[in-house]
């Protein structure tokens, strides 16, 4: 049957239109990009894209005035004037990367951890990660830290994968979605066309979530949570679930650690940890014999519950009996932590029978014989067709992760995980935690001129995992995967010029930026960043951070502060690898990933990242980017995406390998693949088998395909970790019985949060602050018209926000006596700023609120000093400290998850003071001078062919 022929909404605007993947948030959509006269006259979504099927929100259509914007840098620059003079002189990429050559050389050859390479959202972290690497320096993550290390390091460690960029709910079976903490920038096509898909089919969708607008706008049913309480929320309801005995007990059995045996046994070295034979394999109680076995004994009938002496004398138990004591535990009902949350008791209960109901009562099943990895056949997928997302709302808490592992929990308890109508995860996840690396960049690990043993980031199996030296300190700058934040698998970015500067625990020589505005909307401490950043040894006058390389697209806050800047390109002028090595574009039937070429040659004097970064290896000498004569190995990015191998036939790309471009997944380069990719929209997708589509944690069929796409060697199977046992590894670490001993200055923050069962504590700066002198909490959400600070220069974008005003719940605004547009001082332990309020009544009643990443600073982004953004936007940051409140220790207590390192933005205590009128926020900064002159930005901007140059 032919096609019916597409309806143009339009009349042509081009001559031709060259299709890529949008950058203008991290759903990296498909767009149609139309060309006329070699510029850029529209932008709109590729109908024929499998994340976005030609949806596009209003920063993919803006992306044509991001390209344009006069934001833009034009050539390399050296500073000339005193840090955040913003007095610089263009000079020739040969003397910039002469420049950064000689400068990086002398920190490598010198010691290589005084470099500290960060990056900010890039999307090209398996290449800048590999070069840091081949640098031989310990000091890399990139954004995690800042936004999702929480969610991505409980999901991994949990169910072997996570939500966001790891999996997704069933949009097309779920019958009940329950939402966490997603602002609406995040995921938004994809997040907006499944909305769309529960509408139309009477699904029910369920938000939790302080503020409620966006995606929360549309619930049936939004419950306004205090900030930071999601956990207790989550555990409360696992504990309606557990006295109701609605459970899904056969996936449990099955797929989850819920039967393997924990020894019983305090102040022992092994208390806390399973049991387990001399191979290493979990014991189970057998139930019917009544004795322990290892793990997958032919007939053996595992228990749940039940106390046995092992034949060594030790007790054991079986961790789903010391799950269910403690979340039946009265402290969890919904009466008990109603108040905490600031959740009734009775929507609480009505939440958790909801979920009861829709998982057992509308269960479904589909047809569709598969076989499990013990050669278990199955008729079909029996699916709980309940679903949940979440985000930064629950992750960015110094309690967040285990908030995540909480949610985790719930999601398995009920048999909701990757089965028809729950959480489905998107290729090459899952993967369990021993697939993954362990951290690298011990003291031994590196040296001049060495490359690093191993990639830097990773899963830590205990505290012999750790990076710190014979003497317990740090190794890496940030203290990553340092007794201060062991699990930290993204790093902690927003520690590292804090850390730099106090030179604890050692000072750097350089530091290495990307696409990271450190100098403003992504530091915690914004003023105290920037003094930071100008700072100078008292005896020496150098800087306190010697030297600052800066690589941008624009003219960020961050530029006036770098030392030398290396101009990027814009999105639409280089080629980007949307690759199965970083961050895929996969959905749970299918196998995807993509590329950016350029659509448009660049009109100034600047170079694609990737492309300097590898010349930059070249430059060094460093393995990988040279061959054994010292000539560079890779032209370019384009001729990196193509010919780079990770491991043999495993390159960027899984698409149109092998030399006729006819293997998928394995296979050698192919010198055509790009052209292939172009052909193809940009993208490249391999459907998985539908026997392969669920259960791929236990799926054969799933396993075997993953195994011929590369993903793994060998089949790589995912048992659920309810009960987390290295964490409890940490905990015998801090009661001195197991090695290392964790220092007496760790000793009971690890004990009260390292629980091995999904727990909850209260942030840590709403406990070490006055509640009553602090009442409120302030949070951030970011619009759906912004993503980080990437629109703050777009003319179309500026439109719909260039100020944002607080938002402050009735109640408050009452006993305040505030009225709209009326300014209060807000006040924290760190800082104070002055702001205009407006009120709402949508929100909860203790929690004050605002759009992120609006304010800007006069001068950057070649704004006019004078605009909105610059007068009457403003910063929460500025009530933020990067450390705790000081606890009289003595010692720098970061504000962070003391798991995994996040930094705790939304744990923010406030209270409000009504303010004279003002004409602009505080605190207001100097302006920046501008790095174009005030001839070479229009007043108003319009586009057109009077401003596309």
């Amino acid at each position: 049957m032919p096609a019916k022929p597409r309806v143009a909404l339009s009349e042509p605007v081009s001559d031709e239109v060259r299709k890529t993947t949008c950058y203008m948030c991290a759903c990296r959509c498909g767009i149609d990009v139309h060309i006329k006269d070699g510029k850029i006259r529209y932008i709109e979504g590729n109908r024929d894209h499998p994340v976005n099927r030609g949806v596009l929100c209003a920063k993919g259509s803006a992306g044509i005035m991001q390209h344009y914007a006069p934001a833009r840098l034009r050539a390399p620059l050296k500073r000339v004037g005193p840090r955040g003079s913003g007095q610089f002189q263009e000079i020739s990429w040969d003397e910039a990367l002469e420049t950064a050559t000689r400068w990086l050389g002398e920190v490598r050859e010198k010691d290589p951890k005084k470099l500290a390479f960060f990056t900010g959202r890039d999307q090209s972290q398996s290449l800048t990660g590999y070069w840091a690497q081949m640098y031989g320096t310990p000091n890399y993550a990139a954004h995690g830290g800042f936004c999702s290390v929480n969610m991505a390091a409980a999901g991994i460690m949990t169910i072997g994968g996570a939500f966001w960029e790891f999996g997704q709910p069933d949009w097309d079976r779920t019958k009940l979605f329950v939402l966490f903490g997603v602002a609406e920038d995040h995921d938004s096509n994809p997040i907006k066309i499944g909305l769309s898909k529960l509408k139309q089919n009477g699904a029910r969708f369920v938000s939790v979530n302080p503020v409620r607008t966006g995606y929360s706008a549309i619930a049936d049913n939004w419950i306004g949570i205090r900030p930071g309480t999601d956990g207790l929320l989550i555990l409360s309801v696992i504990h309606e679930l557990l006295k109701a005995r609605k459970i899904d007990v056969d996936y449990i059995v099955r797929y989850t650690n819920a039967t393997w045996l924990v020894i019983d046994q305090p102040g022992a070295a092994d208390h806390g940890l399973f049991a387990r034979d001399a191979d290493g394999k979990p014991l189970v109680f057998e139930s019917v014999t009544e004795r322990a076995v290892p793990l997958g004994t032919q007939g053996a009938r595992a228990a749940l519950s039940g106390r046995i002496e092992l034949s060594d004398g030790r007790r054991a138990v079986p961790a789903f009996q010391l799950l269910a004591e403690k979340y039946l535990d009265a402290q969890y009902a919904p009466e008990a932590v109603a108040a905490e949350t600031g959740v009734a008791a009775e929507v609480i209960r009505g939440l958790a029978a909801e979920i009861a109901r829709v998982a057992f009562d509308e269960a479904i099943f589909l047809d569709q014989p598969w076989t499990d990895l013990n050669g278990n056949r199955h008729d079909g997928f029996v699916g709980r067709p309940v679903s949940f997302h979440a985000m930064r709302g629950i992750s960015a808490h110094s309690n967040g992760f285990q908030t995540a592992r909480a949610l985790h929990l719930l999601q398995v308890l009920i048999g909701a995980i990757d089965c028809p109508g729950g959480f489905r995860f998107e290729p090459p996840y899952p993967k369990p935690v021993e697939a993954h690396p362990t951290p690298h960049g011990k003291a031994e690990h590196f040296g001049s001129n060495k490359p690093l043993s191993g990639p830097h980031l990773g899963f830590p199996r205990g505290p012999e995992d750790m990076l710190i030296d014979k003497d317990g300190n740090p190794t890496r700058i940030d203290k990553a995967f340092s007794w201060d934040a062991p699990f930290s698998a993204h790093g902690l970015m927003h520690m590292v010029i804090a850390n730099a500067h106090a030179g604890d625990p050692y000072p750097i020589d350089l530091l290495f930026l990307y696409m990271a505005n450190m100098a403003w909307n992504s530091s915690m401490n914004t003023a105290g960043v920037i003094k930071m950043l100008e700072d100078k040894d008292e005896a020496s006058g150098e800087y306190r951070i010697p030297k600052i390389i800066y690589s941008d697209a624009y003219a960020s806050e961050m530029v006036a502060y770098a030392d030398l800047v290396l101009p990027d390109t814009t999105y639409l002028e280089r080629h980007d690898c949307i690759s199965m090595l970083d961050r895929p574009i996969s959905e749970p039937d299918a196998v995807q990933d993509a590329i950016r070429w350029p659509v448009v040659e660049p009109d100034r004097d600047v170079r694609g990242f990737q492309s300097v970064l590898l010349d930059l290896g070249a430059r060094l000498k460093l393995p990988a980017f040279v061959d054994n004569r010292g000539k560079p190995i890779y032209e370019n990015y384009a001729d990196y995406i193509v010919r780079h191998e990770r491991r043999p036939g495993i390159g960027p790309l899984a698409g149109f390998r092998g030399r006729d471009g006819d293997r998928t997944g394995r296979g050698a380069s192919n010198p055509d693949q790009l052209k292939r990719y172009i052909e193809n929209g940009s993208f490249f997708s391999a459907h998985i088998p539908l026997e392969a589509q669920f259960f791929k944690h236990a799926n054969k069929a799933y396993q075997d395909f993953a195994v011929r796409m590369g993903f793994f060697d060998q089949p790589q199977p995912v048992t659920f970790q309810l009960y987390q046992e290295s964490l409890q590894k940490f905990r015998l670490s801090a009661e001195g019985v197991r090695e290392p001993v964790a220092p007496e200055t760790h000793r009971a923050r690890i004990l009260e949060t390292f629980d091995p069962l999904p727990m909850w504590y209260r942030p840590f700066e709403e406990a070490a602050v006055d509640r009553e002198e602090f009442p409120y909490h302030a949070i951030t959400q970011r619009p759906a018209a912004m993503y980080h600070s990437w629109g703050s220069m777009n003319a179309w974008l500026r439109q719909i926000h260039t100020r944002n005003p607080l938002y402050v719940p009735g109640p408050i605004c009452d006993e305040h006596g505030l009225r709209d547009d009326d300014w209060v001082w807000v006040i924290s332990n760190h800082g104070r700023i002055k702001v205009e309020v407006a009120r709402m009544e949508a929100v909860n009643s203790s929690t004050i609120w605002t759009w992120n990443a609006i304010g800007k600073r006069g001068g950057a982004w070649a704004l006019d000093p004078n605009s909105p953004e610059a007068t009457k936007g403003f910063l929460m940051n500025h009530l933020i400290n990067e450390l705790l409140p000081p606890k009289g220790d003595g010692l720098r207590w970061s504000n962070s998850d003391p798991i995994t390192g996040q930094a705790a933005w939304y744990d923010l205590r406030v209270r409000i003071e009504k303010a004279e009128a003002g004409v602009e926020s505080q605190p207001h900064f100097p302006a920046v001078p501008g790095l174009r002159r005030k001839d070479e930005v229009p007043a108003e901007l319009r586009y057109g062919q009077e401003w596309v140059k």
